[in-house]
């Protein structure tokens, strides 16, 4: 089994850098589950992803804060929108559109919900008293 996560987690891996790339293939997701997939399959494979120098702090700031960037939310919902728009604008079928639409609105909410890294930060700072 073991093996199965390991293969799957390089292949999102891979996914996932095509998708810096590729604008309508996703970063976050592939790389969420290949941290998911090494988590159980390779330590030394989880511990590469979590350290590595571009995907590293994305994925750390997830798995151990569960938040985001702002800047990092509102990239992922722009490119969300203008993607998911311009796919209900090209298909004929109602049922395929409204299927996309409620996908679109999902993920906004999962995002949304999740926190601002710069607000955690700032409920973690010390305050600082008047004197």
């Amino acid at each position: 089994m073991k093996i199965l996560l390991n293969i799957i987690g390089c292949i999102a891996v891979v996914l996932a850098i095509l998708g810096i790339f590729l604008p309508l293939l996703p970063t976050t997701p592939f790389l969420l589950l290949a941290s998911a997939c090494f988590v159980r399959g390779s330590d030394r494979m989880h511990r590469w992803l979590r350290y590595h120098p571009v995907f590293g702090e994305y994925l750390r700031n997830f798995e151990d804060k569960r938040a985001l960037p702002l800047r990092a939310k509102i990239v992922a919902l722009v490119m969300l929108w203008v993607s998911m728009s311009y796919s209900i604008y090209l298909v004929r079928p109602l049922l395929l559109k409204i299927m996309l639409l409620a996908i679109a609105t999902g993920v906004t909410v999962m995002i949304l919900r999740l926190k601002t890294l710069e607000a955690v930060e700032a409920e973690h700072r010390p305050q600082r008293r008047n004197e």
